[in-house]
């Protein structure tokens, strides 16, 4: 029987990138004077893993890579090799060569083997000098430390017997089962086998607990295919204890059998469902790929953030007490177009509601009382479905803020800064959609923070601050969005040298602007206070793009600084991307949707507020600002019988720092509506960012604020 393993690749691509994610985060948090046990171990069993996956399938390049760098952390783990920071360089170093090569693996293509081929040069070099370093302070004792019990050999060894299943379900062919046997026999004396045709028995002389024995059956069986019976105790034979690898796995094998065991039972993982595998044992750790695991002895904060970076979905079968068997936990991956197209069905169900809802209206509620009663029901039922399945696609921004611990250690050492990075409501949840379009702006802004805000530490300590400077992520609800700062305690913003930048650059202000309008300056494009330009900034890229692209997505972008205590940039964003609050206004016959988070206030004008501009049209003078006027009808080419903006109404509107009134005939009603994609279901159109459905049936278009705002400028 063979088995295509390419069906496989992508599960194995995604448990990689996760298990590389948790090595990341859990060596920058690692503290180097007193490495947390649990944080190592958590460590090893992510490398571990990738090698055991990456050796099934044959991507042997990464196998190469995790084999020496899982030497050199199960050296560390067991105090052997003392980490040092260029270890954890090294690994980090390790880290993005394997996902240079996974990203390869992914792609169908051939990464270049040069990093591969360094960083393997690098870690075995540094497993030399830790090998070295430790053996020469290495001292034997045979008593243990404080707090520390000393191993000691077993006495007694356990004769069992031991009946299990056999079928082509679980074993496809021979060779899966005398895998089992071949490690049986790794832990163990089998002294009677018996095979018949669809079960096998045999007694089994081992050391191994039950508990270890079932572990070692899980991988194959499901607990009640497996038997086991004690059949008694036996005085050991004396059996030498002095090898630490031999007392860590509880066996008394040689390492080199019970490492060859583990990984010939590697490329059976796929053959069955199994619900448990004993994550202390070293023989489990290369199966992380095919089984999710729990170290259930790890209690430190440190192994909780690497449970929640690493799903595990199955629990140990074998523990057997209640209070030993946590509460169940699954998940499940889907493709994120099975959920868009879940979330498309949601909505036209909530647009079909709403024309029920409709249609109702106009019925006698008295005649019709059930009927009313029903539509009602489905309502609050739509409503709370929506609900439940937007939030499939919510995820936590901590997706995004995992990644700049790294980047901050890394810029900070290239800027000879001392930086620290605090990530406040990681778990902060918002669409997926947004998650992706986020990551580049906020890239952008700590990296602004780290060069620009935060100053060197002599520079910090003249002016009495600690020569650590700190840079703040912290995202949070506020209403129906989410608010993201980014705060730093350097520098702060400069007012003079920034107004000076823009004089030189041409840029209009008036002499009472407001700071608020001053600290909005540096977004424009090609604007840069530095005056040295490097490989980190100063340029005058970037900020204008961060700008673009948050209001891109309907969001806003603030700054508040004071100089010499630092700044803060606020983002402010809608929840989802698929969902919009929107204010219906109405033009002629036709009807529009106006994003509630582009409006600034609406009003209707006095006639003498209008001011007539030659060859600019109409503008409205509105608290010692002129506005120009967008007439809606003239930009659509609808009839309508109001063409004076006194006589209708006008809706301020705030976009890439613009504003503008919005000459329409009336306001309607604010509504949450589904956004449509215009341009996949007909074509482009200017000024129309996508359409919606009423609850009417009619199809009302979503204004694009950013086109009338250049439509003005032009």
């Amino acid at each position: 029987m063979s088995i295509d393993m390419s069906q496989f690749y992508q599960v194995f691509f995604e448990e990689s990138a996760e298990h590389l994610d948790s090595m990341e985060s859990l060596l920058l948090a690692l503290d180097l004077d007193a490495p947390d046990p649990d944080q190592l171990n958590a460590i090893f069993r992510s490398a571990h893993s990738i090698k055991g996956g990456s050796g099934t399938f044959g991507f042997n390049d990464m196998t190469e890579v995790t084999h020496i760098l899982e030497t050199l952390l199960d050296g560390i783990r067991k105090n052997e090799i003392k980490i040092t920071a260029d270890m954890v360089d090294a690994f980090l170093q390790a880290g993005d060569v394997l996902k240079g090569l996974l990203e390869a693996h992914q792609n169908g293509t051939i990464a270049d083997p040069a990093p591969s081929v360094e960083i393997r040069a690098k870690l075995a070099q540094l497993t030399a000098k830790g090998t070295q370093q430790g053996g020469e302070q290495k001292t034997v004792s045979t008593t243990s430390s404080p707090g520390q019990k000393a191993a000691a050999p077993p006495s007694v060894q356990h004769i069992y017997q031991v009946k299990f299943d056999k079928s082509p379900a679980i074993f496809p062919s021979k060779a899966e089962l005398d895998n089992l046997l071949e490690e049986l026999g790794n832990i163990g004396k089998i002294e009677k086998q018996e095979i018949a045709a669809n079960s096998v028995t045999l007694t089994l002389t081992s050391y191994a607990s039950e508990e270890d024995l079932r572990d070692t059956f899980s991988f194959f069986l499901e607990p009640e295919q497996l038997t086991i019976t004690l059949l008694g105790d036996q005085a050991a034979e004396a059996v030498s204890a002095s090898s630490e690898d031999e007392q860590g796995y509880g066996f008394f094998v040689e390492p080199e059998q019970l490492q060859a065991a583990a990984e010939d039972a590697q490329g059976y993982g796929f053959f069955v469902e199994p619900e448990t595998l004993k994550s202390e044992a070293e023989n489990a750790q290369g199966y992380g790929f095919f089984v999710d695991v729990e170290d259930k002895t790890a209690s430190s904060a440190s192994a909780a953030t690497a449970e929640q970076a690493i799903e595990e979905p199955h629990r140990r079968a074998s523990d057997r007490t209640p209070a030993a068997a946590p509460a169940a936990e699954t998940s499940i991956r889907v493709s994120v177009e099975k959920v868009d197209q879940m979330i498309n069905l949601v909505g036209e169900l909530v647009i079909t509601q709403s024309m029920l809802a409709e249609i109702a209206s106009h019925l006698d509620p008295v005649l019709n009382e059930s009927l009313v009663n029903g539509l009602a029901q489905l309502e609050l039922n739509t409503r709370e479905l929506q609900e439940a399945v937007m939030s499939v696609r919510m995820m936590p921004i901590n997706f995004v803020f995992s990644r700049f611990p790294r980047l901050v250690r890394d810029l900070a050492g290239k800027l000879d800064k001392k930086v620290q990075l605090k990530m406040i409501g990681e778990g902060t949840e918002l669409d997926k959609g947004l998650i992706e379009k986020i990551s580049d702006p906020l890239t952008h802004l700590v990296r602004n923070s780290l060069d620009h805000g935060i100053e060197m530490p002599d520079e910090r300590i003249a002016r009495g601050k600690d020569p650590q400077g700190t840079i703040t992520l912290r995202a949070a609800h506020q209403g129906g969005n989410i608010v993201i700062q980014v705060i730093d305690d350097g520098g702060g913003l400069n007012r003079e040298r920034i107004l000076a930048k823009a004089k030189e650059k041409g840029i209009p202000f008036s002499d009472n602007i407001s700071d608020a309008d001053v600290w909005l300056m540096i977004f424009a494009p090609g604007f840069s206070t530095a005056a040295v330009v490097t490989d980190v900034s100063g340029r005058g890229v970037g900020m204008d793009v961060v700008k673009k692209n948050i209001e891109g997505i309907g969001g806003r972008v603030e700054i508040s600084s004071k100089f010499g205590e630092g700044s803060t940039v606020t983002i402010r964003l809608p929840l989802t991307l698929a969902i919009l609050d929107g204010l219906s206004i109405a033009v002629g016959d036709q009807l529009y949707i106006v994003p509630l988070s582009f409006i600034i206030e609406s009003l209707q004008p006095k006639a003498e507020d209008i001011k007539e501009i030659s060859g600019q049209g109409q503008v409205l003078h509105v608290r010692g600002e002129y506005l120009p006027i967008i007439a809606l009808h003239q930009v659509f080419n609808i009839q309508t019988q109001i063409t004076d903006p006194s006589k209708g109404i006008l809706v301020l509107l705030e976009a890439e720092g613009k504003k503008i009134a919005l000459f329409v005939d009336d306001l309607v009603s604010q509504h949450q509506v589904v956004i449509k994609s215009l341009e996949t279901n007909y074509r482009k159109v200017v000024g129309v960012s996508g359409a919606t459905i009423m609850g009417d049936g009619r199809v009302a278009m979503i204004m694009d604020v950013g086109a009338l705002v250049k439509f003005a400028q032009a």
